[in-house]
């Protein structure tokens, strides 16, 4: 038995779609298939503008620009996450502000943005983890009463909605990652969500290295020069191609993750209710997750470990996820804590991934679900 964690899989013309590239002779970026990808994402989403990136944290150095930061200045957002969240404004000289994660959703804890705001904070930066929703209403609410700027880091969240409205669209940009573990992949690859028109053309500008040269092709201005920071952060149009034939298989894929999901809950639901194991919530009232990964939180630490090496020694490849930020060398140095981190640390030591990707049949989910029942019989076998 080989169950890999993640297994990129071509849903449908990508091949079709690279050779039409070819044919077409363009293989920089914001050629024919970009286009496409920024039309899809705009009319699918209802976002202002869309801009593909070479990568999800692309379009997080762009969002970090585009907040106008100075040195010293403050951005609040979980510890539990990526580095590339925190890597995009540390790069800016703005220093990451670590508030503590809800126990439900593993998001940024609303209640306590308010006591981590200073006179230097100047955005909030929100993490949709497994794509699941933030508080978003109760957040744009507070940012607005301190006039900051809300990021959402929507890597893990495309076509995840919160009350009817897209990830990524709400927060005054938004960020998207297509690497090659998400719902839809082009290997690398991101896309930037300018939500606020204020900040479209500069975002524009940035992306093209400084300069304004959209304006240019457009026919708005003769010729393009530099006129503000930036740099090279489009994808070529062979990642674009690979993309568009993702984008049109769009919703069979992601019906796909969350009936994967919903098989490995169901099939753990007996160890949950046992309180051997806990699972993520099964549903919410005013937000629909994309399926995008399945976690369960060991006992404790040593019991994830041996679940782990338990899933490994049958074939079987889970993963574990981050290691908090505030904890990390870089984020000692970089960051500060905004009061205790309880639930990041406690839950970063449990948490565990089971194997999910589009092309994982009901039979490799059910063997996996097989698995992790077997390991906890021989463990309460051992100790009975």
């Amino acid at each position: 038995m080989k169950i890999p964690f993640n297994r990129p899989t071509a849903v449908g013309a990508e091949l079709d779609n690279i050779a039409d590239v070819l044919a077409r002779g363009h293989l920089s970026g914001d050629g024919h298939y970009t286009k496409r990808c920024h039309q899809w994402l705009e009319e699918r989403l209802g976002c202002r503008h869309a801009l593909l990136t070479h990568s999800g944290t692309g379009a997080l150095d762009m969002a970090a620009i585009l907040c106008d930061l100075a040195p010293g200045d403050e951005v609040i957002m979980p510890s539990y996450t990526f580095v590339s969240t925190a890597n995009a404004f540390v790069l800016r000289g703005a220093v990451p502000v670590f508030v503590d994660i809800r126990a439900d959703t593993l998001n940024l804890d609303e209640r306590l943005i308010a006591a981590a705001i200073t006179p230097r904070t100047k955005a909030i930066a929100v993490v949709h983890y497994a794509g699941v929703a933030c508080e978003m209403d109760t957040i744009m609410a507070l940012a607005g009463r301190h006039h900051l700027l809300v990021v959402e880091d929507a890597a893990q969240a495309l076509l995840a909605t919160y009350q009817g409205r897209c990830l990524g669209t709400i927060g005054h940009l938004g960020c998207v990652s297509f690497h090659e573990t998400k719902n839809l992949i082009s290997g690398e690859g991101g896309a930037l969500l300018v939500n606020d028109e204020r900040l479209a053309e500069r975002a524009e500008v940035i992306r093209e290295k400084g300069t304004n040269r959209s304006r240019s092709l457009r026919g708005e201005v003769d010729k393009y020069t530099w006129v503000d920071i930036g740099s090279s952060f489009l994808p070529g149009e062979l990642t674009a191609a690979f993309l568009d034939a993702q984008f049109a298989r769009a919703d069979e894929v992601s019906a796909r993750r969350r009936v994967v999901w919903q098989r490995y809950h169901d099939g753990l639901h007996g160890l949950a209710a046992a309180g051997v194991i806990e699972l993520p919530p099964r549903s919410y009232d005013d937000r629909r997750a994309n399926g995008h990964l399945f976690h369960l939180l060991a006992g404790t630490p040593e019991i994830r470990l041996a679940l782990a090496a338990y899933l490994k020694a049958r074939g079987i490849h889970p993963v574990s996820h981050y290691v908090p930020l505030h904890t990390s060398p870089g984020g000692r140095k970089w960051g500060r804590a905004s009061g205790e981190l309880k639930v990041t640390d406690n839950i970063s030591d449990r948490l565990l991934r089971l194997p999910i990707y589009f092309g994982i049949s009901d039979a490799e989910v059910d063997a996996v679900i097989e698995a992790v029942s077997r390991f906890y019989a021989r463990r309460n076998t051992n100790m009975s």
